[in-house]
């Protein structure tokens, strides 16, 4: 552990995770801005070369820092965007406060994944003097991403323009569990076709909600049928429908020509993009022949699943100083099974360092996943100090 005394650290990085939940950086609209200047500034201030990035997309810009130029490197990937946080009034306190009570630290994006992006930074820059002198003969990467929360190509960018490395940990939160593989999900927008007419007279044209009631139960008898098929670390795949339209941009009594519906496909380790969509297009064409109803589909968004070997050396020597440091069980509150091979049911952009840059990854961090997303979001700063000690052990020992 770097110097400065228990207190002194744990208060700092309570700031600095602090200071990031109190810029918002909702995506959408995706307005990590000022999130990202805040980052490089802080970088700068630290004497740690870093770059404002503005790409993928010029308004949003990301930061990717780098302390070393030799020998083995490690990436700290986390992004800077959080999903909204809704009604505000639904929360306790106000999500963009940042909030510090009872140990923990409130407000959106806390444990998703702020605090994760803090601990990046702080043993990034802890372990500066030691690879500047030599003692440690590699080098740390930083990447404060945008745009992971709708799967734009901020990860996969920083790596294309050099801020790569040997080994990836992304730093989500897991509970300390280490997930060597990461599902994935493809998100389809399905229209069905109708023939409006007025509500007083339906039988003179053709209802599009009543047409897209085979679809939906094509796609129940689809879910039924994926979660029979063996299963992976990061559990079964799924087919779930989570978006319903129609009739809604014309008059409250006119039968709608047309229904759109969002199917969410969770894909695993090993099932490929393609393969998804022709089981789309063969469940589609199905209700075509045995309904006559017709259908158009088009694939909106993609997250790849990703999978490296469980006893990769990355992902021992962090499971095993992680159960030295929290134990192996959920009686110590980290999660179950901290010593386990595991997968992550969520996607992260663990799969841009596997699939797209060849490089071993892994997703990690405090906290617990199923905060992510939920009103009144929170983090045990406990545990985040814990994180950032194993985090900076580890780095040190493939540096060494």
């Amino acid at each position: 552990m770097s110097e400065g005394s228990v207190p002194e650290r744990s208060a700092e990085l309570e700031g600095l995770a602090r200071d990031l939940v109190r810029i918002p950086t909702e995506n959408p609209p995706g307005n990590e801005g000022a999130a990202a200047e805040f980052v490089y500034d802080w970088f700068r201030e630290a004497g740690i070369d870093a770059t404002l990035l503005e790409e993928p997309d010029p308004d949003r810009p990301q930061v990717g820092a780098r302390v070393g130029e030799d020998g083995p490197t490690v990436v700290l990937n986390g992004h800077l965007d959080v999903v909204p946080a809704g009604d505000a009034d639904a929360w306790s306190a106000d999500p963009y406060g940042g909030v510090v009570e009872d140990g923990r630290l409130h407000g959106r994006g806390s444990a998703d994944m702020k605090t994760g992006v803090a601990i990046a930074m702080l043993v990034a820059r802890d372990l500066a003097p030691e690879i500047r002198s030599g003692e440690l003969s590699g080098s740390v990467v930083v990447h404060a991403s945008m745009g992971e929360e709708t799967a734009d190509p901020g990860t996969r960018t920083l790596l294309e323009r050099g801020f790569d490395g040997d080994y990836g940990i992304v730093l989500e939160p897991t509970d300390f569990r280490v997930a060597t593989s990461t599902k994935g999900l493809s998100v389809y927008r399905v229209a069905v076709e109708g023939v409006a007419t007025h509500a007083s007279q339906p039988d003179a044209g053709t209802n599009a909600i009543d047409r897209a009631r085979p679809v939906l139960d094509a796609i129940d008898e689809y879910d039924a049928e994926l979660r029979a098929r063996e299963g992976s670390l990061c559990g079964g795949a799924f087919a779930t429908v989570t978006e319903i339209e129609a009739g809604t941009d014309s008059n409250l009594a006119v039968i709608p020509d047309r229904a759109e519906l969002v199917l969410d496909r969770r894909v695993l380790p090993g099932e490929e993009p393609d393969a998804v969509d022709a089981e789309v297009e063969a469940l589609l064409d199905r209700v075509r022949e045995e309904h006559g109803v017709e259908t158009s589909w088009t694939r909106i968004q993609t997250y790849a699943s990703s999978s490296i070997p469980v006893d990769h050396p990355l992902a021992t020597i962090l499971r095993d100083r992680s159960v030295e440091s929290v134990g192996a069980g959920e009686d110590v509150g980290a999660g179950e099974d901290v010593g386990a091979p595991w997968g992550i049911e969520a996607a992260t952009d663990a799969r841009n360092f596997v699939n797209d840059a060849g490089i071993p990854a892994v997703t990690w961090g405090p906290g617990d996943l199923d905060q992510a997303h939920t009103v009144d979001e929170s983090i045990d700063l406990g545990d985040a100090e814990i994180a950032r000690n194993v985090l900076e052990d580890v780095v040190r020992e493939f540096l060494e």
